[in-house]
């Protein structure tokens, strides 16, 4: 039994009351250089690895807060579903998993929405968040994506999704592939509303949803160095036993290849959402964007992290 980790640290934070979440290696790092970086930093830096350029994954608050003016935006807010509705099992019980996903990551699933102003324009947004159950799409998820996209056609607003998942949710089943659908025919309602619908492809995005909602957009967007796509390198190797190319299932590649249409890196993205929205919806021209983005250069990072 480790006391230090089990007993004085939660005694300290009790008496340091309710502070911002951090994690307890506050150091990070980079899955492509090996560069150390004070958590702090990174923070500041949008979640991106400076010197590198790698784009680590973003909770869902901060992305909603780097979207809307001010940070600002209201939740969407969603219906119920069953929680566990084939009773699952394998090693464990599919509900424990759920509730203990839910108490790790403060949300009630997969997909965070919320309507807020970007650059004055009414914006409904989704977030999938990855750390939850590898952002898996299941019912819950499913519903989320469905009535936030109604929520968007009764309000006239254009709609921004956050892809991030690794595929539909095997515990929920035929119940999960069912989403597949239900999704798609939501899109169709915003593009028969004639409404924007863009989506950013982040790392990664794989499986049932990018068979859906993710590559149904007016205009796709990526994160540089995103994974995209059904199954992933590995599997589609062992299948037709023959080695890919260099940077296949990469948001650079799939944008040369014409499934993406541009590669945008993290600080200019919300400028390049505002713009795009700006001239689907023949907007005025939004003035300068009132929440710019703080960029840490190598030489201003701390010693250590170099």
């Amino acid at each position: 039994m480790n006391w230090i980790k089990n007993f004085i640290r939660p005694k300290i934070r009790s008496f340091l009351g309710d502070k911002k979440e951090v994690p307890e290696n506050m150091w990070v790092k980079c899955p492509e250089t090996g560069q150390m970086v004070f958590y702090r930093d990174l923070e500041a830096n949008q979640f991106v690895i400076p010197g590198s350029g790698y784009h680590m994954r973003m909770p869902p608050e901060v992305r909603l807060g780097l979207l809307f003016d001010g940070g600002d935006y209201e939740k969407i807010e969603l219906p119920d579903v069953v929680i566990d509705p084939l009773s699952f099992r394998d090693e464990r019980r599919y509900a424990d998993r759920l509730k203990e996903a839910r108490q790790k990551n403060n949300s009630n699933d997969a997909i965070t929405t919320a309507e807020g102003a970007l650059d004055g324009q009414r914006v409904i947004a989704a977030v999938q968040d990855f750390a939850f159950m590898g952002g898996s799409l299941g019912m819950a998820a499913g519903e989320a994506i469905i009535t936030s996209m109604r929520t968007a056609v009764e309000r006239g607003t254009a709609y921004v999704l956050f892809a991030a998942s690794g595929g539909a949710r095997m515990q929920e089943g035929i119940l999960s592939l069912m989403q597949l659908p239900r999704t798609t025919a939501a899109v169709h309602d915003l593009k028969d509303a004639k409404l924007p619908y863009i989506v950013v492809l982040t790392n990664p995005t794989t499986g049932g949803v990018t068979a859906s909602y993710a590559m149904l957009g007016d205009i796709h967007l990526a994160e540089p160095g995103a994974l995209i796509g059904f199954a992933g390198p590995r599997v589609i190797e062992q299948t037709i036993r023959e080695k890919l190319p260099e940077g296949f299932q990469r948001a650079e590649y799939l944008q040369e290849h014409g499934m993406v249409d541009a590669v945008v890196h993290r600080h200019e993205l919300r400028a390049t959402l505002s713009r795009l929205i700006g001239i689907m919806t023949k907007a005025p021209a939004a003035t300068e964007s009132s929440s710019p983005p703080v960029i840490i250069e190598p030489d201003e990072m701390p010693i250590a992290a170099k």
